[in-house]
């Protein structure tokens, strides 16, 4: 996978609910087998212990969701799309 550069980390607890979303984007130097962009992410939505929606991509799986439960292929375009979708989910699940 070669060397990754932290591009986007953040973390937030709702207060209210105790819901968890947190999202980290790397750069990669090249791209990581299964996947045709230089990019490496997890975005996570929903409790510690009750996921509800998970983008990530894995060396030789490439890009997929998690949506409660279920497991599907992402078509990654770039990154500024992966966050407007993850955000979709988020909101459609009950996040604010």
């Amino acid at each position: 996978m070669g060397k990754a550069t932290l591009i986007f980390r953040d973390k937030q607890v709702d207060p209210v609910d105790g819901s968890i979303t947190e999202m980290a984007l790397w750069q990669l130097a090249d791209p990581m087998p299964g996947c045709k962009h230089r990019f490496k992410y997890r975005l996570f939505y929903g409790y510690a212990d009750r996921p509800l929606v998970r983008y990530d991509n894995e060396r030789g799986k490439g890009d997929h969701r998690h949506v409660e439960g279920r497991e599907e292929r992402y078509g990654f375009r770039d990154e500024k799309q992966l966050i407007e979708d993850f955000l979709a989910d988020r909101r459609r699940l009950g996040g604010k």
